[in-house]
């Protein structure tokens, strides 16, 4: 994380206030013209350019990282309850041209999809998630395809004074519904954690997450915050699974999962 760069120290405090206003008066004008400006396809072009030239190689990796990490947390949930048939539809960005793809819209739609999805299967089989006899983490990688990202001197941005700046631009050319519900999804960091928690039977994982109670939702105005609390949640959700996988169980994992065996690997003594 970049959060001793200067951009952090000296531009994220003028630009917090600055974010917040503008989505107070873009929130008051959406009432009066609720689809004028609205473009999707817009809205990822710009962040595209923005990305590729103002912000820092270390914050465009992290934010295209995230797009792996969310699809493999989703992913492990599916390989392990194959009973319920869930489909998933991963998004992998390798650079920052993936994202005029519209992949931030989508990622917001994956989530809510998938929940509905399982909820729904659960229901029509009458199940309830139960861990599986054998966890599968196949689907977990250590590291991600993503190539270099931009070294220019205008990539001087940190990631958190990125995410105020695009969060108003966000809820400009997004509906009035699309942005609230890019917003509310945060709050399904907790469903999402319950549900590997209950598969991995370490009801402690839950304590990892920060973005609670989605039958509540929150204002806007912080969402820039939460969603980088989304993104620290989903790092340590799926940092957590890659060290079940690889069979070291630090000391947080014994905490969280004092039920779930991970057999360390043996080596052999010459």
């Amino acid at each position: 994380m970049d959060q001793r760069s200067a951009s952090r120290q000296f531009l994220l405090p003028v630009l917090r206030p600055f974010s917040r206003l503008l989505i107070i008066v873009f929130q008051i004008l959406k009432i009066f013209v609720p689809k004028r400006f609205t473009s999707s396809k817009l809205l990822h072009r710009l962040l595209s350019w923005g990305l590729r030239n103002f912000v820092s190689p270390e914050a465009n990796y992290l934010i295209l990282r995230h797009f792996h990490v969310g699809s493999e947390i989703l992913d492990f949930i599916a390989r392990n309850t194959p009973e319920l048939g869930v489909p998933t539809n991963p998004i992998r960005p390798t650079n920052l041209g993936h994202v005029k793809g519209e992949i931030f819209l989508n990622h917001d739609l994956n989530l809510y999809n998938f929940v509905i999805r399982l909820n729904r299967a659960m229901r029509e089989q009458d199940r309830t998630l139960a861990p599986p006899r054998k966890l599968d983490f196949s689907g977990i990688s250590n590291e991600f395809p993503i190539e270099p990202m931009p070294r220019r001197w205008t990539n001087f941005m940190d990631l958190q004074s990125a995410i105020e700046i695009f969060t108003p631009m966000y809820q400009l050319f997004l509906t009035d519904r699309d942005f609230w519900r890019a917003s509310n999804s945060l709050q399904l960091d907790e469903t999402i954690a319950i549900y590997v928690a209950t598969l991995l039977q370490a009801p402690g994982l839950v304590a990892i997450v920060n973005n609670r109670h989605p039958m509540v939702p929150l204002s806007t105005m912080r969402a820039g915050f939460r969603l980088m609390l989304h993104g620290l949640s989903a790092e340590s959700l799926h940092g957590f699974l890659v060290e079940c996988k690889n069979g070291r169980m630090p000391q947080l994992a014994r905490i969280v999962a004092p039920s779930l065996q991970v057999h360390l690997p043996v080596t052999e003594v010459a």
